[in-house]
């Protein structure tokens, strides 16, 4: 395999905003790949993989690169140590003058037998993840470095999965289904939907299976009051439209003005008619007074480490910290006791996390029954384990009120 020194140094360049400049990985991916029309499949595939390849397994690259310091040139060895790894005969260039191929296959060896090193995660983190999770631990990170599948969720306020798959099929696009999200079709091959006039139209939603789970968890029907307490972009709350059937009424509150002005504009590609979105920095005592014993349902997606979606966000590891976590705890907590009130006498609500921690998971709602003792009854709990199912990582569980 030939190796183009405009790809590597694009690689190289991509890996600098997010390692050194801290960028978002899939931001700058995606700028990277639309800023020249030139680049073919294969080649933007050779950029992205080896972007994303290099800031998952960052920390196995430092040490088969004996690196110490993350710089340009360290970035251009890693690069190097990447394609020596699978078999590639390096071009002779002077960023890859230092490297030796026999001393990189060695190191690697070693770092096989590191379970830190060759999972490529921080110190504090697998002790976290031994001491939370146990045995469970080591195949759930395993499983966490595997590249994520892509999936959909069918808009069946527009159409029905029968009409996409028809679609699909007279467009050459390799599909699957599962029996975990009956909306769902995972694409078996890369392809950018953005500008697919489908997508644009609101027939289908960018959605992992995991997601695509909760809305159904919470057990809407048409016609109820629904609040999704921590909407974001509103995935969730969209899929909850839909299996609302538009009727009804399903109130949107986040903390990001920018997240509920997507949520309304993919509202309107939808036709989703029954959102209303809510900005709130804090929940105030007027807010929640107003809104007590208002919901049928409600929907909390709190905030969380994340852990479970990793294979989609690798860079995020490298920003994590312990405190972080420790914070979110706290959060989560508040944001359950906050939102408890709003639901009506026998309604449902649904907190969940894209995390796999039980300290963010199963603890948050043992803690939360303890201090609600005879006013909520825990009904269910599901957990999806990225290393038995192949998804994101969540969690989720149904309380009823009394």
């Amino acid at each position: 395999m030939k190796i183009h020194r405009v790809l590597a140094a694009a690689v190289v360049n991509g890996l600098k905003q997010i390692l050194l400049e801290h960028q978002q990985a899939d931001t700058t991916v995606s700028k990277l790949l639309q800023s020249n029309a030139s680049w073919g499949k294969r080649d933007r595939n050779f950029i992205a993989e080896n972007i994303y390849g290099i800031v998952r397994y960052k920390r196995l690259y430092e040490y088969v690169c004996n690196e110490d310091i993350w710089g340009e040139s360290a970035i251009w060895r890693a690069l190097g140590s990447k394609l020596i790894l699978e078999g590639i005969t390096l071009p002779e260039w002077p960023e890859f003058a230092e490297l030796k191929p026999e001393d990189i296959l060695t190191r690697n060896e070693e770092a096989k037998q590191i379970r830190k090193i060759r999972e490529s995660i921080p110190d504090w983190l697998d002790e976290l993840g031994e001491k939370e999770l146990g045995p469970a631990w080591e195949p759930e990170i395993t499983a966490l470095n595997t590249p994520a599948k892509f999936s959909i969720r069918v808009n069946t306020l527009k159409t029905d999965v029968a009409a996409i798959k028809k679609l699909f099929t007279a467009e050459a696009i390799p599909f699957s289904e599962t029996e975990l999200a009956p909306d769902a079709l995972i694409i078996e091959a890369r392809k950018n939907f953005r500008n697919y006039e489908a997508y644009r139209n609101g027939l289908f939603e960018i959605q992992d299976i995991s997601s695509q789970m909760v809305a159904p968890f919470l057990e809407v029907e048409p016609g109820m009051n629904v609040i999704d307490g921590c909407s974001g972009a509103g995935g969730k709350t969209l899929h909850l439209a839909a299996l609302m059937q538009n009727e009804g009424e399903i109130l949107a509150v986040d903390v990001s003005p920018k997240k509920l002005e997507e949520l309304e504009l993919r509202a309107k590609r939808a036709y989703c008619t029954i959102i209303k979105t809510m900005y709130t920095e804090k929940l105030t005592r007027n807010f929640q007074a107003r809104l007590t014993s208002f919901a049928d349902r409600v929907l909390v997606d709190v905030p969380c480490s994340g852990l479970g979606v990793l294979r989609r966000k690798p860079d995020a590891k490298w920003s994590l910290t312990a405190k972080f976590i420790s914070e979110l705890l706290v959060t989560q907590a508040q944001i359950l006791d906050e939102y408890a009130p709003m639901l009506k006498s026998g309604g449902l609500l649904v907190y969940s996390t894209c995390s796999i921690l039980p300290s963010e998971n199963e603890k948050q709602i043992q803690d939360f029954l303890k201090r609600n003792t005879g006013q909520f009854e825990l009904i269910a709990e599901n957990r999806v384990s990225p290393a038995q199912s192949g998804f994101d990582g969540f969690y989720m569980a149904k309380l009823k009120k009394a």
